[in-house]
């Protein structure tokens, strides 16, 4: 039986993903909601959870490491002249609620708390849809809407000084392998060509299974990549890349990402063809 705060995805009658929704985890982490395991079809897990070398790498999600100084990224925070830095700026997303709960899909309320207050508030919607008998979408919405009465602003390392990086926003971490997978565009490839730009959709493809990638509004689609393969496997959507995000008292940030999980390894026109069925353009 399904535990009520941890709902599975299920594809075709296969579950294909788990929602974690109170994940205990010291502070240090940035304690937050989380897909885990994500599968394939056929049962290969494509992410990964607190591995040695990220441990607040937490499957798939939504992580910032600075909104207006607090993180909600986990680790260490990026000071400019200084580097990464142990800091009590820790803050954590809790969930609330479930307002919509299917086999398919769910509706999720939490809320972004640090330093005893609460910064935003955030509503996610995540759908599985089944595309082939080999491959299936997730389907993943974040609304963030501003719930204090001043402004906000979302950053990252890059917006504080670290050139090419820009993480923050939705990251996937992927299942690390013992050969670096392969990252591809429509018309680029390898990691150096493709991270920190635009791209319709992004594709990784590890010994057997592949992932792409897709922003699926045009919002979300002006925001760069963030791509690591060499170093670990994981692929990000930046929220802010060369300034700050100001989000103004009350006003919300929305992002939809639509991720191909597909067994085996994908060629670009296959990729490209099953983005198109998955967001639907």
């Amino acid at each position: 039986m399904t535990p009520p705060d941890a709902p599975v995805l299920r594809v075709a009658g296969r579950p294909v993903a788990r929602c974690v929704t109170r994940p205990e985890l010291p502070d240090r982490l940035s304690p937050r909601p989380y897909l885990h395991p994500v599968t394939t079809l056929a049962g290969t897990a494509v992410t990964e959870l607190g591995p040695a070398d990220h441990p607040h790498h937490l499957g798939v999600g939504v992580a910032v490491p600075d909104v207006e100084g607090h993180n909600f990224w986990g680790g260490r925070t990026y000071v400019r002249d200084q580097g990464p830095t142990e800091l009590d700026n820790h803050g954590a997303q809790r969930h609330t609620s479930f307002p919509l709960r299917d086999p398919d899909g769910f509706e999720e309320e939490l809320r972004w708390v640090a330093s005893g207050a609460e910064l935003l508030r955030e509503r996610r919607t995540v759908s599985a849809t089944e595309l082939t008998t080999a491959a299936w979408a997730l389907d993943f919405t974040f609304a963030l809407t501003n719930v204090t009465h001043g402004p906000l602003s979302i950053g990252s390392p890059a917006t504080n000084g670290r050139p090419g990086a820009a993480y923050g926003g939705f990251f996937w971490r992927a299942r690390k392998e013992a050969a670096a997978p392969e990252v591809f565009t429509v018309d680029r490839e390898g990691e150096d060509a493709i991270h920190g730009t635009r791209a319709d959709w992004v594709a990784l493809t590890g010994s057997t299974w592949t992932l792409v990638f897709a922003g699926a509004t045009e919002v979300t689609r002006r925001d760069p990549w963030f791509v690591r393969a060499a170093e670990y496997p994981g692929v990000g959507s930046s929220l802010a890349s060369e300034a700050r995000l100001p989000v103004p008292p009350g006003e919300t940030v929305v992002r939809r990402i639509v991720t191909v999980v597909a067994d085996g390894r994908l060629p670009r026109l296959e990729a490209a063809a099953l983005v198109r069925k998955a967001v639907g353009r």
